[in-house]
């Protein structure tokens, strides 16, 4: 039988703590019921006063007080911390083996201390080390770490000894402070069988405990923190808690069992050390307490009678005390099978299964999401796993999280599943079973997630005592009707994450898109396409609609992949074509892909806008009977002629059908009201549709030209990942200084998509000068926008929760929730983190308001200036706003406790019950009053709690023989008497009705607070459109400038310049290096470097004026690191950020195309040499005049006179045809003689220095400058390379050889073609003939 941990193990930390778990006194009572447990024999070890010596295994023994150490608790980062030992135990190390911590304190202005592993115990060498820096371990960003280490920098100064000097933290922890642990335990009134065979379940019992007089006991808080509750782990090993809440086996539950759940309805305190085993007894009692002969505790024995459906509860749940999960699977450990009892049932067999229409596999329209179960298996079910059945045959293809009690629960294969990927055990059974707690719903939920699956969250609709009261109000209930209701709550997948309070804070900062896509050709031989696409990030609730025509390579539906890479696509079954599908599983392979039926679930577009319109989501809040109003995107969608918008428009049919498919599913997953009715609707239109083939200025002179960057651009200059998938060295880490998450969204956007407009990027590169000039206020600023949450976010969940309490038919509503405080509790604080979001923003409009008048960029002025002050401006005046929601309740009380006690006037029914009660209480105090003096008793006063309240407490010496006779006695005690009178009752009734009224109006509250919200959520959304405009152009303009402050090097502003008739586009970089390299491989500073294409230069050179630049060199001389270097020069320049080049002058450029490096598409069934021919046929048909072409050894892929002939006729493409800048690397020396006169191509090579060049290439030695100059390489150096990557001397020499044979051999080919073309009659010149005699 496997080792079982505590249920104390079960909830999470103390939220006490600043950076820990649970206290270190915890975690010893969990090692000591081990021991226990293991029948180690060993009485209870003593706390204090013991004097612990280290582990004998503990590595980090050398540590000892005053030592200055890295410390991580698990689920936190790491942090600086002294070594100390215990402030009352006096202890330093605790524990055993792999179980050792050493006592420290985390460095902080508010010092706390904890217990750390020693495997995660790092010593403490500086904030200078290369660990601290970004990419180490111990980087982080954090102002509060970087806090903490400037202490530990400080302690790091002084002696060792004085060090102990600042362990001020003798505080016990929150854990050590509390004394109790109430665990409340919930009864169901359902049971959970495979089939009707399992009858009966083992009774258990407990020992009763023994206690010296006031037994110390522990309260385990269930923590508000997200890490903290993420890391709680639930393990359940034995039964489920839903199987054993009411009948153990039997079909109906007796009526004596739904009695004995209404007894038990109360929190259970369970002591330390608390260990539940099964015995033969029914009467339940606590475990004996081992005490030392000589300290026999005088008090007696309690004993508690508890349940057996408590006790089924408190002993089901037990997990490993760590690790190796997959131990437990199918026979693995204790006692479970070696087969699980629905990997024999016949029907659900691969092969075997049928959807829910009884359709087998092998058909066609077979639909894996649904499963048909026999109605002869739920017959032998018990009702509630025949509800669980039931719920499984609709969603087969997600793992149910099955709310039993407190618990969400798994059963048969979605349990192994919960094994496997979560890490949690199998209960006892023939049947595969787990569960976890619902406080850790949103750390496993978000596992899967993220895993690909889909999750069901079921939840109980009514608790045990409203299912026994529904059961008595009919006639005849049947086994059936006493289970408790359940319903879907949620289905959560990976494109349609919210962050409810459920699930948790927001784990990503980036967009998570939902991509929904519909295709048609528009001819048989696939040359045109067109698109439907609609995407939604449902975190912001933010939809993008558009339809699209496309070529055969789909270089616009690629482009849209990889600026809006989705994390889920939705696609019609047997829609889209094999190219398609080939394309978004090579380009999103790990992406989740999921097809729909046409008509029924993939909607056409007729049914997309009646359904729009039925289901109300965009109803008119301000008068409900004007009718419904589509969004304008939508409304521009459908026919003109059509005035109820029921009849799409004749370009949008493929849009508005995708759009039905996201409206389906999101409906399917119960979200859809919260996310439509935001009505957050924006066209989609691929960047290059206004590109045309013209080469006048007019093309750049529209405001939304943008430049095209698609994704091989985007993967081959490594602009947003680099080759591993990670952010290390791209021009979004370097660029990115963002302070704020939805800034970086926004910056990303900015980066894909450059502008093109000089005069947009002129106003762009303005706001960076203007914001460069005033760097004092810029810095506070920047210090300002760090402390906003991510506000994007935090609006659209406040609206979701708005519009979840308007919509009263969402199952939410009527769920029962077990942590609704902690829930009520995020609701608060999420609310409250935006209002004080707004408030900063507000602040950082103050800051700029005395300013705003020098800035001469237009974009700035606006977004920086109050609409109220400058109709000029966007910004809302949001002080009155705020102001009201200041007033509107008490924000600490509520941030602490969870619930709003509103302000006067917030609320008048709550005004009006406090002012009940105030009343009332005046009349109780005046008739105390006269009763005093009535009776001239002056020492007469109140006593009592509750409905026993205003008891007259008169001293029995004192009570007069002609009492009244309305004095009617209540209670006594000794010496006093207590009295009440009709008129005490009547005000006690009075007050207790308005304190209901009170209790009700507080309850109210926060849906009040949300609700009306949510009202106003058209003024309040147009402010927040205008804040969010503000927050995200000041931050990326802060980030813009904060890079263009402190990059190495010199910086230059760029020049825009529009082409005229009689200038060609050129490219002018003086000076320029690599904005993502500040170091060579070998350390030495980045060799800046001239890049002129299409422009004189200032020796009045007119060769520089050729569009295409051929680059020659050595190898791994640069050559490829000058051509990104360009891109990303252009890119950034375009973009409105300063480059690093002493200076930058360009004609804007439309789009940038690559071909650089070599890869395959294996799954894609595509070579190296076809991914290059690919790459470089998108790029001859879409560019233009404008474009700039980056092309990295074209034809390497295949025979040499093949590439060389190809890579030819693309140059003389380029530099005659197109006439684009374009620089073309190549290695073939004959294309470079072909061209080296041609005016439309200039030659230039990354120089070398060789030394002793000789016959013998071993004993040459190439020196890289990494200089770009004028001319031709006339080598290549290959055997320079091969010498470097240590290939043998002697395969070296051979190879040599032969080389030298192909050169002799080449250039007797020459020769004689130049002879037969002089015999031919060409006409030669003297010095040709020379040229060819000197070469014989």
């Amino acid at each position: 039988m496997s080792r079982q941990s505590s249920l104390l193990n079960f909830f999470p930390p103390s939220r006490g703590k600043k950076r820990g778990g649970g206290s270190e006194a915890e975690e010893e009572e969990m090692e000591e019921m081990e021991d226990s447990r293991r029948g180690s024999g060993k009485a209870p070890r003593s706390k204090r006063g013991s004097n612990r010596a280290p582990p004998a295994d503990c590595d980090f023994c050398e540590f000892t007080p005053g030592d200055l150490v890295w410390a991580k608790l698990e689920g936190y980062p790491w942090w600086p911390s002294l070594v100390y030992k215990h402030p009352t135990e006096g202890i330093l190390f605790r524990g055993r083996g792999r179980a050792s911590r050493i006592h420290v304190q985390f460095f902080d202005d508010d010092p706390s201390r904890g217990w750390v592993s020693i495997r995660y115990i790092r010593p403490y060498t500086g904030s200078t080390g290369r660990d601290t820096q970004r990419g180490g371990v111990f980087y982080s960003s954090k102002p509060e770490i970087r806090r903490a280490m400037e202490l530990a920098d400080a302690a790091l100064k002084i002696d060792k000894s004085e060090r102990l000097d600042l362990a001020v933290c003798d505080k016990p922890s929150e854990s050590e402070e509390e004394e109790e642990e109430d665990i409340e335990v919930s009864d169901e009134g359902d049971e959970f069988s495979a089939t009707k065979e399992v009858k009966h379940r083992n009774k258990r019992t407990a020992g009763g405990q023994r206690h010296h007089g006031k037994t110390k006991k522990r309260k385990i808080m269930d923590s508000d923190s997200d890490n903290e509750g993420s890391d709680m782990e639930f393990k359940p090993d034995e039964a489920s808690s839903d199987e054993n809440s009411v009948g153990v086996g039997d079909s109906e539950a007796s009526e004596s069992e739904i009695n004995s759940e209404k007894k038990v309805k109360r929190p259970i305190k369970v002591p330390p050390k608390q260990t539940i085993k099964p015995t033969q007894e029914k009467e339940y009692r606590l475990p004996q307490r081992e005490y030392p002969k000589n300290d026999i505790p005088e008090t007696p024995i309690r004993e508690i009678n508890l349940s057996s459906e408590i006790l089924y509860k408190l002993s089901s749940y037990a997990a490993p005390e760590y690790g190796d999960f997959r131990s437990n699977m199918n026979g693995g450990g204790g006692d479970n099978p070696a087969v699980w009892e629905h990997d024999k049932i016949e029907w659900l067999q691969d092969g075997k299964r049928k959807d829910g229409r009884r359709r087998r596999q092998n058909d066609p329209e077979y639909d894996p999401t649904t499963l048909f179960v026999p109605e002869d298996y739920l017959r032998n079910c018990t009702p509630g796993m025949r509800k669980w059945w039931e719920l499984k045959s609709q969603y087969f293809d997600c793992v149910i999280f099955y709310k039993v009690g407190k618990f969400y629960e798994l059963y048969h294969m979605d349990a192994v599943v919960g094994v496997n990927k979560l890490g949690l055990v199998f209960m006892k059974g023939t049947w595969a079973h787990s569960g976890f707690p619902e406080i850790a719903f949103d750390r496993f939920s978000n596992i899967l997630v993220q895993k690909g699956y889909k999750v069901v969250r079921v939840e109980q609709m009514e608790t045990p005592e409203m299912m026994e009261a529904r059961c008595k109000s009919m006639s005849h209930p049947t086994k059936f009707d006493r289970v408790v209701h359940r319903e879907v709550c949620r289905i959560i997948s990976k494109g349609t994450q919210t962050y409810s309070i459920l699930d948790g804070d927001f784990s990503e900062t980036h967009n998570k898109y939902l991509l929904c896509i519909k295709e048609k050709c528009d001819d048989s031989a696939g040359l045109h396409r067109t698109y439907g696409v609609c995407f939604v990030d449902t975190t912001v609730g933010k939809f993008y609609l558009g339809q699209f025509q496309d070529d055969r390579h789909s270089s616009r539906f690629r482009t849209l992949l990889a600026h809006y890479t989705p994390v889920q696509i939705l696609f019609e079954r047997g829609n889209p074509s094999t190219e398609t599908q080939k394309i978004m599983k090579t380009l999103l392979p790990s992406t989740v892909q999921e097809g729909l039926t046409a008509g029924s679930q993939f909607w056409n577009a007729s049914k997309t806008l009646k359904a729009l319109i039925e289901e109300g989501y965009f109803q008119n809040k301000e008068n409900s009977n004007s009718g419904v109003v589509l969004p304008p995107l939508i409304q521009s969608m459908t026919a003109e002629s059509d005035s109820l918008g029921l009849t799409p428009g004749e370009n949008s049919e493929l849009a508005l059908s995708a759009l039905g498919c996201c409206v389906f599913y999101l409906k399917k997953c119960i979200i859809d009201k919260e996310i439509l009715s935001m009505a957050k609707f924006e066209e989609y239109v691929p960047v290059d549709t206004d590109i045309g083939k013209g080469t006048k200025s007019t093309i750049f002179t529209k405001t939304n030209q943008r430049m095209v960057l698609d994704g091989v651009t985007l993967a081959n200059l490594e602009i947003l990942e680099n080759a591993t998938g990670s952010a290390e060295g791209t021009l979004l880490e370097r660029i990115d200084t963002c302070c704020t998450p939805f800034g970086r969204r926004l910056l990303k956007q900015w980066i894909c998509a450059p502008l093109c407009n000089p005069c947009a990027i002129s106003d762009r590169l303005d706001a960076v000068e203007d914001l460069l000039a005033e760097a004092a206020k810029m810095s506070e600023i920047r210090d300002l926008l760090k402390k906003l949450p991510d506000l994007e976010r935090l609006l659209s969940k406040i609206h979701s929760i708005g519009s979840s309490l308007k919509n009263q038919n969402h199952p939410d509503n009527r769920a029962v929730m077990y942590e609704e405080a902690r829930y009520s509790k995020k609701k608060i604080v999420d609310f409250l983190s935006a209002l004080e979001g707004f408030k900063v923003v507000v602040e950082v409009i103050s800051i700029l308001e005395d300013i705003v008048g020098g800035f001469t960029s237009k974009t700035l002025r606006q977004t920086v200036t109050v609409k109220s002050k400058n109709p000029e401006g966007l910004f809302p005046d949001l002080k009155a706003e705020l102001a009201k929601w200041d007033a509107a309740f008490d924000h600490n009380t509520a941030r602490k406790t969870g619930v709003v006690n509103p302000q006067p006037g917030f609320d008048s029914d709550y005004d009006k019950a406090l002012e009940d009660i105030s009343d009332v209480e005046e009349r109780l105090r005046q008739y105390l009053e006269e009763q005093r003096k009535r009776l001239g008793i002056r020492a007469m006063m109140y006593w009592g709690a509750g409905k026993n309240r205003y008891q007259m407490e008169i001293a029995e010496a004192a009570v007069p023989r002609n009492l009244p006779d309305e004095y009617v006695l209540k209670s006594s005690r000794k010496g006093y008497k207590r009295y009440w009178t009709n008129d005490i009752e009547k005000m006690l009734t009075d007050i207790v009705n308005a304190e209901d009224r009170r209790d009700a109006a507080q309850k109210a509250c926060m849906k009040r607070l949300f609700y009306d919200f949510d009202e106003n959520s058209r003024d309040w959304q147009t402010a927040v459109d205008c804040i969010a405009v503000l927050g995200q152009n000041s931050n990326v303009l802060l980030c813009l400038a904060h890079h263009s402050q402190g990059c190495d090097g010199p910086l230059s502003r760029p020049v825009i310049l529009l082409p005229e008739d009689n200038t060609p586009p050129f490219l002018e970089l003086k000076h320029s290096r690599h904005p993502c390299i500040t170091k060579t491989f070998f350390g030495d500073d980045f060799i800046p470097n001239d890049i002129l294409i299409g422009i004189e230069n200032e020796k009045g050179n007119s060769e520089n004026k050729a569009p295409c630049v051929l680059v020659t060199g050595p190898n791994m001389g640069g050559k490829s690191t000058l051509m990104r270097q360009a891109g990303l020069l252009v890119i950034m320049a375009q973009l409105g950020c300063f480059v690093p080049a002493e200076s930058c002058r360009l004609t804007p450029v439309d789009r940038v195309f690559t071909r650089l490096g070599a890869s395959d598409r294996i799954m894609s069934g595509e070579s190296t040499f076809f991914v290059e021919l690919s790459e470089t046929s998108s790029l001859l048909q879409h560019a233009t005049e404008h474009s700039f072409v980056l092309m990295d050894e074209l034809g390497r892929g295949t025979a040499t006179f093949d590439g060389t002939a190809i890579a030819s006729a693309v140059v003389k493409e380029l530099s005659e045809n197109i006439r684009c800048r374009t620089m073309f690397s190549t290695h073939y020396h004959s294309l470079v003689e072909d061209y080296s006169h041609s005016p439309s191509v200039q030659l230039g090579h990354m120089a070398c220095m060789v030394e002793n060049e000789s016959e013998d290439p071993s004993q040459e030695t190439i020196t890289f400058l990494y200089k770009f100059i004028k001319g031709a390489c006339p080598k290549s150096y290959g055997f320079n390379a091969a010498k470097l990557a240590d290939i043998p001397e002697e395969v070296i020499q051979k190879g040599y050889k032969k080389a030298k044979e192909f050169e002799r051999s080449t250039l007797l080919l020459k020769l004689f073609r130049n002879l037969c073309r002089i015999a031919d009659g060409a006409p030669a010149t003297r010095d040709d003939l020379k040229k060819i005699l000197l070469q014989v």
